[in-house]
């Protein structure tokens, strides 16, 4: 298979011959199978995969360049290929030293769709044109300092993205995007755990933490760790979720038992608001 048309199959162009279903076909037969072999129920979700993409910019003409192509290139090619619920967001404090950032969370129905985006890319007129000035920088004027990638997996809890249902003014929304870092990978395993058979992620959903995501993380640079997304209306809301959080008998509970103890080593914590062309 060529590779062009290897990423039409994938991408569903419709001028090639679409072989999507065909894999789809074969990895559904597959899935049934193991289940049948482990006891698994097959009504079970595939589960996403996310990249989280993370854009460091030393000047405000970077930021802005970036911003362009983001929004009028690179998220108008992504729907073409059938990618949605992409989230573009800034943090909410800024200080001199800090430098500037923007953050792209992109959802993947599979591995073979992240592997291959870029290529897609490549080959996308629409994406191209409307992206120059971004994709055709000079070495010496870039339109960045850095890009960082962070690959996940979605949690078996919360297998799929949920765009997050928040309608308030989006400079005022808290997206709250946290990162549990782990001393071992079996201590990092329990925290999952936690989540999951635990139902910490249950109890985020009764009290309507509005999650966008839970994700274990496959490769990025703080390994082994695990990431997630809440969203609330604004400041307040957010300090009233979490003390109910707190204060809830669920928490109270888990925070006790033997097995998920020590199972974090370092919390990191960003608030971010959506872009006014942020998916969500």
């Amino acid at each position: 298979m060529t590779a062009r048309l290897k990423i039409a199959s994938v991408f569903k162009k419709p001028y090639l011959t679409n072989i999507n279903q065909y894999i789809m076909k074969r990895l559904t037969f597959t899935l049934i199978f193991l289940c049948v072999l482990s006891g698994i129920s097959i009504h079970a979700q595939v589960q996403e995969y996310y990249q989280l993409k993370t854009y460091t910019f030393d000047t405000e003409a970077q930021e802005k360049i970036t911003d362009d192509y983001l929004e009028n290139a690179f998220l108008p090619a992504l729907k073409e290929y059938d990618i949605m619920n992409v989230g573009v967001f800034k943090p909410h404090d800024i200080d001199s030293v800090a430098p500037k950032r923007t953050y792209v969370l992109i959802p993947f129905s599979s591995l073979t769709k992240f592997q291959l985006l870029d290529e897609a890319l490549a080959e996308n007129e629409t994406h191209n044109a409307n992206g120059k000035p971004y994709l055709e920088a000079a070495h010496d004027n870039p339109p960045y300092e850095r890009i960082s990638s962070v690959l996940m997996k979605a949690f078996v809890a919360m297998p799929n993205m949920k765009a997050s249902p928040l309608e308030g003014p989006r400079e005022e929304r808290i997206y709250e995007l946290r990162s549990y870092e782990a001393s071992t990978e079996d201590l990092y395993k329990r925290k999952v755990d936690m989540f999951n058979a635990g139902g910490e992620v249950a109890l985020f959903d009764r009290l309507a933490f509005n999650a966008v995501f839970y994700a274990e993380v496959l490769s990025g640079p703080t390994m082994p760790n695990l990431m997630y997304m809440t969203t609330h209306e604004n400041m307040d809301a957010r300090t009233a979720n979490w003390e109910a959080f707190v204060e809830s008998p669920e928490w109270t509970e888990l925070k006790v038992m033997p097995k998920y103890q020590n199972t974090v080593s370092k919390n990191v914590t960003i608030l971010l608001y959506p872009t006014a062309y942020s998916d969500y």
